[in-house]
């Protein structure tokens, strides 16, 4: 059985999306190709020869993307069976079916992908195929071979030198239900771990290729601290000079900041929160579990152990002002944290997709109908001239991005626009965008959705 499995984009990483599902694939006797076409071209005579083609979407951009790729094969193969997969599918399971999906596969969802393709593969065309699963399964080591070398992707950039990054997962899903996230409509405040001798075995075959530092992609790693300090130790006491960077959340940062040297002195080179906004009233509506107040006691003790944090935003929301954006680049000035934030970052507007806890009773006001072009639901800006500067720093973000301008001329542009749209005519210089030291760490590729 000809078997093809397709990435459009995981954030710049080696797709972990396509190393486990063929993984499991090849474990259960299967030959699937793999391709990531974030950097590779559509090898079109796989897919015209395709018995089984999947998409994996395990983000809002890599789905649009995948959406665009599924009637491209659908063109070559229109007989082939077409599967989406990952944690944006079973969320976009009406949309996906109608628009030619054969089978939608979310949550834990390898070991029903194999089933899927046992059923295929004796003849079998019926059978219920669940959108979400959640059994705990036994993961086997990802499997890289097939896929581009990791040296292609995203670097870690730490003084003034470019370093090859890998990426792995210690578990999956989450504990939490942020309302905006898309990981709670799936995984339902539930997560899963992976094997520690799987997640190091993974990391050896990444250092083999040439890894310096290392992704760890938990949505939260303090989800599960103990195992995931545990990874960490050993994979300091076998790689010492292997960085790494993680993802934690600003509650689990105060709640285990004992640990927090100790994630210094092995090797961690940033940490990930989602902060998402300054604003005590829509943190709340978010259900972030965090206030402003708290974030400014964990950046406390990021800098106390030693460790960078680097705080991502949703900063347009629909209960946003003026005045709190402004509130937001100011004290992003004031604290020195410019080499911190990507400018993407000061653009990002909330996105609802279908299924997201922003629809329920509390807040469901706030958002019209699903526009199925942009797979997430509308909403407008009381004031139009939010909506105004959101479109004007997406803008400058973006060519930022293209041009690779100094990110203190970037952010120093954004202040003074945003000061602008408040009615404030001040001049930002560049001096004052950039805070003494060098630059912190940061990856090549900017984090969004």
């Amino acid at each position: 059985m000809r078997i093809a499995l397709l990435s459009c984009y995981e954030l710049g990483h080696q797709p972990h999306g396509l190393a486990m599902p063929v993984a499991f694939l090849e474990r259960a006797g299967y030959q699937p190709v793999a391709q990531d076409l974030a950097i590779e071209r559509l090898d079109e005579e796989l897919i015209r020869t395709a018995d089984f083609v999947g998409i994996s979407v395990p983000m809002h951009t890599a789905l649009r993307l995948g959406v665009r790729v599924a009637a491209r094969v659908r063109e070559l193969n229109p007989s082939v069976h077409l599967c989406f997969f990952g944690l944006y599918a079973p969320l976009n399971e009406v949309y996906l079916r109608a628009s030619g999906a054969d089978a939608v596969l979310g949550g834990e969802h390898e070991a029903e992908l194999v089933a899927l393709i046992d059923r295929l593969h004796t003849g079998a065309r019926d059978g219920v195929v669940p959108p979400v699963t959640l059994a705990k399964l036994a993961f086997p080591q990802p499997q890289r071979t097939g896929l581009p070398q990791i040296g292609r992707y995203a670097k870690l950039i730490r003084d003034g030198r470019e370093h090859v990054a890998g990426y792995t997962e210690t578990s999956r899903g989450c504990l939490h239900l942020c309302r905006h996230c898309p990981i709670p409509p799936v995984y339902g405040g539930r997560f899963f771990v992976v094997n520690a001798a799987i997640v190091l075995a993974d990391l050896a075959v990444q250092v083999e290729q040439g890894a310096e530092h290392v992704t760890f992609g938990d949505p939260d790693f303090f989800n599960g601290p103990g195992h995931g300090l545990a990874i960490l130790r050993e994979l300091h006491r076998r790689w010492p000079a292997l960085t790494f960077d993680v993802t934690i959340k600003i509650s689990h940062l105060i709640a285990h900041r004992a640990l927090l040297v100790e994630l210094a002195s092995l090797g961690c080179a940033f940490v990930v929160s989602a902060v998402e906004s300054l604003d005590d009233g829509v943190l709340a509506r978010l259900d972030k579990g965090h206030t402003r107040a708290d974030f400014e006691h964990a950046l406390a003790l990021m800098r106390s152990a030693g460790l960078v944090l680097r705080p991502t935003f949703v900063p347009f929301t629909p209960w946003t002002t003026l005045d709190q954006i402004a509130d937001l680049v100011d004290f992003i000035a004031a604290e020195g944290l410019m080499g911190n934030v990507d400018p993407v970052q000061l653009s990002v507007r909330l996105l609802v997709p279908p299924g997201s806890l922003l629809l329920g009773a509390e807040t469901r006001d706030a958002f019209g109908e699903l526009d199925s072009a942009a797979l997430s639901h509308q909403w407008t800006h009381s004031d139009p001239r939010v909506d105004r500067l959101q479109q004007e720093i997406a803008a400058i973000a973006a060519d930022a991005a293209d041009t690779k301008l100094d990110q203190a001329i970037v952010f120093a542009r954004i202040r003074e626009l945003v000061h602008a749209a408040c009615g404030r005519h001040v001049v930002h210089t560049i001096a004052s965008a950039r805070p003494p030291g060098p630059p912190p760490p940061r990856l090549s590729e900017s984090w969004f959705c």
